[in-house]
Protein backbone atom coordinates (compact mmCIF):
# COMPACT_ATOMS: atom_id res chain seq x y z
CA UNK A 1 0.00 0.00 0.00
CA UNK A 2 1.44 3.34 -0.99
CA UNK A 3 1.60 6.41 1.19
CA UNK A 4 -1.08 8.06 -0.93
CA UNK A 5 -3.44 5.12 -0.36
CA UNK A 6 -2.75 5.18 3.38
CA UNK A 7 -3.57 8.90 3.51
CA UNK A 8 -6.77 8.37 1.52
CA UNK A 9 -7.88 5.58 3.87
CA UNK A 10 -7.07 7.70 6.92
CA UNK A 11 -9.15 10.58 5.53
CA UNK A 12 -12.08 8.20 4.98
CA UNK A 13 -11.84 6.99 8.59
CA UNK A 14 -11.64 10.56 9.89
CA UNK A 15 -14.72 11.55 7.86
CA UNK A 16 -16.62 8.54 9.20
CA UNK A 17 -15.66 9.42 12.77
CA UNK A 18 -16.78 13.02 12.24
CA UNK A 19 -20.18 11.78 10.99
CA UNK A 20 -20.52 9.49 14.01
CA UNK A 21 -19.63 12.30 16.43
CA UNK A 22 -22.17 14.59 14.76
CA UNK A 23 -24.82 11.86 14.97
CA UNK A 24 -24.08 11.22 18.65
CA UNK A 25 -24.17 14.95 19.45
CA UNK A 26 -27.47 15.38 17.61
CA UNK A 27 -29.00 12.39 19.38
CA UNK A 28 -28.05 13.86 22.78
CA UNK A 29 -30.53 16.67 22.16
CA UNK A 30 -33.36 14.36 21.18
CA UNK A 31 -35.52 12.50 23.64
CA UNK A 32 -33.99 9.30 24.87
CA UNK A 33 -35.26 6.50 22.69
CA UNK A 34 -35.68 3.14 24.32
CA UNK A 35 -36.25 0.09 22.21
CA UNK A 36 -37.71 -2.89 24.01
CA UNK A 37 -36.90 -6.23 22.48
CA UNK A 38 -38.92 -9.17 23.62
CA UNK A 39 -36.96 -12.32 23.97
CA UNK A 40 -38.13 -15.84 24.38
CA UNK A 41 -35.83 -17.92 26.50
CA UNK A 42 -36.49 -21.59 26.68
CA UNK A 43 -34.83 -23.73 29.26
CA UNK A 44 -33.92 -27.03 27.69
CA UNK A 45 -32.53 -29.92 29.63
CA UNK A 46 -30.79 -32.71 27.78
Amino acid sequence: MTTTEKIANAKKRIDELKRLIKYWNDSDHDEAKIVNFTSNIENKVA
